[in-house]
């Protein structure tokens, strides 16, 4: 695949591009708020600087990484380009790195904004995109909780020998001065967890602190300040505390996803170093027969390890010098998170962990979330240069998930509409190699059926669509689908047991709360792989039958109900009714007619009998 058709591949979402030569070295690494449209924009040759056409002539890849928000794509082509150094980046490659927020280890610590990191047992949050955001939060802080800003060692037994006195920033209000002892140490670690809890994302207590300010400002006549008080509530309102992207809190770590669709796997990789994002990429695996999930995590984990084996740039920093080994984790870091335990006695020297919630949790769904990316754009790709070839895929696992002796290529979708029993009518919708062919949907009225008796119209609708289809000797579908439970399927079932065509059409019933697959001879449900194409279909063709059928139901409905309406009126028959809607087309056209305007099409009598009707 050449460069342009990746390029016109890439998802329309935020993340992160990556230009790569023939020999794997990153050229160029740049961030997106949606990926193929600023991608397109390395392809108009005439409005490219040299610089940028020698890069784009020597690369042969584009690689790419979906982040939530353009802000994650910030940050993490932030720390891609401090880690691989790319030759046509210019900004970013010195040690600058974004701000943080630092608590301060120790007796009343300092709660103050940094870019670096020590590892001294203080507590940082962030890092930050935006500068604005981190000095307006720490605004926040101290103007709520009055934290210190001096330097002072305040030990308690400096406080207790009276060796400091209270600054300006108390007699501002900025600080309660607690190196002269007016504030206890229990009262200011409160505030501390408080603030703890906020730049973690936990806004309640802070909000309802703000709030409590504001409303006791308001009712004290400080309007000033409680208009303060509000603008803070706002910026807080505003502020998003918490990235997928990096936290100082994670170290280092090897992350892996694994998205497993037919007899393909997909296993995404990232790699955590001092919280951040340093690589990631995506592998694919062809799965053998007898393979489960744990067999194929395990074996994705070894391939990778001997693709990072193979790339000093990506291993850990502290194993660059080791030599090749036997062990499959060596080139691995000592943490790794997986959705489930892998064969872990090949993995000696590290740790796995399966998150269930947190930091972590969030790092694995950002790179399922990249797996299921990638699976979806080499689909893409693969229905692009060979359609065909992509709706036998499609066939062959329909054909696979629902155990069907050849594959569905017909498929044919039944679903009843009715209201409280009133105008109830029947879709039928059509797939033909899993897509709609809707020249061929068609409508049924129910007539033998009175009240609401979905099994009853399900039964007359099955039974005049084959019976016609068997009387003029036309072909039978691949497979029938109802909208239903088990009754709706036994219904339809035993029409084709008495056409005598059971045994030549396989059928399902497709339950919509929680999309369950039933089949005739088994009473329990089968639940088909979430995400998977074989449910994609299925799920299509039945919200199509509802649509189809909603629509006729909606139209006989409004019919009805004009007729019914002009039908009250005495004396004014089908023909009358009929030309007066031919004429003024609505009810409320002809209740707002004048009676000249009536009689010119049913005569002065009936006009006049329409009219006072109308108009008592």
């Amino acid at each position: 695949m050449t460069l342009r058709e990746q390029a016109a591949a890439l998802p329309l979402v935020p993340g992160v591009y990556q230009f790569v030569d023939a020999n794997g070295t990153v050229l160029y690494v740049g961030k997106a708020k949606v990926l193929r449209r600023r991608v397109a924009n390395y392809f108009a040759e005439s409005r490219l600087p040299s610089k940028i056409r020698v890069m784009v002539g020597r690369a042969v890849e584009l690689r790419h990484i979906v982040t939530d928000s353009e802000t994650d794509a910030l940050l993490l082509e932030n720390s891609l380009i401090k880690r691989l150094q790319p030759q046509f980046n210019a900004m970013l490659k010195d040690d600058k790195t974004y701000p943080w927020i630092v608590i301060d280890r120790g007796d009343f610590p300092r709660i103050r904004s940094t870019r670096q990191i020590i590892k001294d047992g203080s507590q940082y949050f962030g890092p930050y995109a935006s500068i604005g955001v981190q000095k307006n939060l720490l605004e926040i802080l101290h103007s709520v909780f009055q934290f210190r800003t001096c330097k002072l060692d305040l030990s308690a037994e400096n406080i207790s020998k009276g060796k400091f006195r209270p600054c300006l920033e108390y007699h501002l209000g900025n600080c309660l001065a607690p190196c002269a002892g007016k504030q206890s140490s229990e009262d200011y670690e409160g505030n501390v967890r408080m603030a703890r809890s906020m730049l973690r994302g936990e806004l309640g207590p802070i909000r309802r602190a703000l709030t409590a300010a504001m409303r006791e400002a308001a009712a004290q006549l400080r309007y000033e300040d409680a208009a303060g008080f509000k603008h803070r509530l706002d910026l807080l309102e505003g502020y998003t505390s918490r990235s997928v992207v990096a936290s100082a809190a994670l170290g280092e770590m090897d992350v892996f996803a694994l998205v497993v669709d037919g007899d393909a796997a997909f296993c995404n990789f990232l790699r955590i170093v001092r919280g951040a994002i340093v690589n990631s990429f995506t592998v694919q695996l062809s799965l053998g027969a007898e393979e489960d999930e744990r067999v194929v995590l395990t074996t994705a984990i070894e391939r990778i390890s001997e693709l990072l084996c193979n790339s000093s740039a990506s291993r850990p920093p502290e194993r660059r010098a080791e030599q090749s080994s036997s062990l499959a984790g060596v080139w691995l870091s000592k943490n790794i998170v997986v959705p489930f335990l892998p064969e872990t006695e090949l993995f000696p020297d590290n740790t796995f962990t399966v998150p269930r919630r947190g930091e972590k949790r969030d790092l694995l769904e950002f790179a399922e979330k990249n797996a299921r990316m990638y699976r979806a754009e080499l689909f893409k790709n693969l229905e692009i240069k060979n359609p065909e070839k992509a709706t036998e895929r499609v066939m062959e696992a329909m054909k696979r998930e629902l155990h069907l002796d050849r594959e569905p290529r017909w498929i044919e979708c039944f679903d009843n509409s009715n209201l409280s029993g009133t105008n109830p009518v029947a879709a039928c919708v059509v797939f033909r190699d899993g897509k709609p062919a809707r020249r061929e949907y068609r409508h049924f009225n129910v007539r033998t059926v009175e009240g609401p008796d979905d099994f009853a119209s399900m039964r007359e609708i099955v039974r005049r669509r084959y019976a016609r289809m068997l009387d003029e000797g036309d072909l039978l579908p691949d497979l029938i689908v109802v909208d239903g439970g088990k009754g709706q399927l036994s219904s339809a079932y035993s029409v084709l047991q008495e056409l005598g065509i059971a045994d030549r059409v396989p059928i399902i019933g497709l339950a919509e709360r929680l999309e369950e697959v039933f089949f005739v001879d088994d009473p329990e449900p089968y639940y088909l792989k979430r995400g998977g194409e074989p449910l994609r279909v299925l799920m299509h063709i039945r919200d199509e039958a509802h649509r189809f059928g909603i629509t006729h139901h909606r139209n006989r409905r409004s019919a009805a109900f004009i007729h019914s309406e002009l039908e009250q009126i005495p004396g004014i028959g089908a023909k009358s009714i009929a030309g007066l809607l031919k004429k003024f087309k609505t009810v409320k056209a002809v209740r707002e007619a004048t009676t000249e305007q009536l009689a010119a099409v049913v005569g002065a009598a009936r006009a006049a009998t329409v009219h006072r009707y109308f108009h008592p």
